[in-house]
């Protein structure tokens, strides 16, 4: 089962692993299909949700509120995160001419507007600004949130993608904690845990969401000399801890980091959900995590 771990020190209780719900439009379920998969992960512990509005083309947050309409009591179990800011060119928003970010007070109070009514849902439990926009005015960010909290639409704010001083300048406006900063961590792109955003939640005692755990599959089947060198020594790691594949060794590795992080799981197939939630029983040395490092860049520590 999984546990339930404190996302920071005034921050909601998440599930130690998270479900993606970015890649729900591929995975051709019909709405009894999505509340079957939700509540089967919600049955083994997972009760985490990660959203965004822009996810399928502005689709996925309507397709789970479809499921989660068929069984509103499932809302009490699970904690929902979804993100805004970015606008994507859209056949659902023709006039725009370019992608580009907008975290103004009206679009972010539209934006969560929005995704209520696609999610069917009254409240957020975490709204994350999803991507950094050199824009931002913190101060009118902050009014957002004041207005979006006092009215009981969203519980908890946060950020994603963002840098430590990003991260500190909008905190520094709010009268409550950032809760998390959801950031890419993988055996290939671990930048993260060298340019002080790691070691800034670690000193906040708040714990990252960890998106892209897997890369994208490039740890899979790439054929770059990076992707193979890892590739090949998370198969090594895989034998040598008893793991049924590599990316429980990778789920494992992203754990380890001292940050705590909650990796996001990006499957529609239960099995896939339950060997992660089976790779929460492996440890690495850190000699094991080092040897995943060296692979990566090419070269042993200086």
């Amino acid at each position: 089962m999984v546990a339930k771990v404190e996302l920071s020190p005034q921050g909601p209780q998440f599930s130690e692993l998270v479900q993606g719900y970015w890649r729900l439009a591929d995975w051709q379920m019909s709405p009894a299909q999505r509340l079957g998969f939700l509540k089967q992960h919600v049955e083994l512990g997972i009760t985490t949700v990660d959203h965004a509005d822009i996810y399928g083309n502005y689709s996925c947050e309507t397709l789970f509120g479809e499921a989660l309409a068929l069984d509103p009591s499932i809302r009490d179990q699970i904690e929902i995160v979804t993100k805004c800011d970015i606008k994507l060119c859209s056949d659902q928003f023709p006039g725009r001419k370019i992608n580009h970010y907008d975290t103004s007070k009206a679009h972010i109070v539209e934006s969560v507007n929005n995704s209520l009514s696609r999610l069917q849902v009254e409240n957020i439990d975490v709204l994350l600004i999803h991507r950094p926009d050199v824009l931002m005015d913190a101060d009118e960010v902050a009014e957002a949130f004041a207005e979006l909290k006092q009215q009981g639409k969203v519980t908890h704010f946060g950020v994603s993608n963002f840098s430590p001083a990003q991260f500190d300048l909008l905190q520094s406006r709010l009268d409550a904690p950032l809760v998390t900063n959801q950031v890419e961590i993988n055996p290939l792109n671990f930048d993260v845990a060298h340019d002080g955003t790691l070691d800034q939640l670690q000193l906040k005692r708040t714990k990252p969401m960890a998106w892209s755990c897997l890369a994208g599959g490039d740890i899979f089947s790439g054929q770059s000399e990076q992707q193979v060198r890892v590739r090949n020594e998370l198969e090594i790691i895989r034998d040598e801890v008893g793991a049924a594949s590599i990316d429980q060794v990778i789920y494992a590795w992203v754990r380890r980091l001292p940050s705590h992080p909650l990796p996001i799981i990006g499957s529609g197939k239960i099995e896939r959900v339950q060997a992660a939630i089976d790779a929460l029983d492996i440890e690495l040395s850190r000699e094991q995590w080092f040897r995943v490092w060296a692979a990566s860049k090419g070269h042993g520590v200086p």
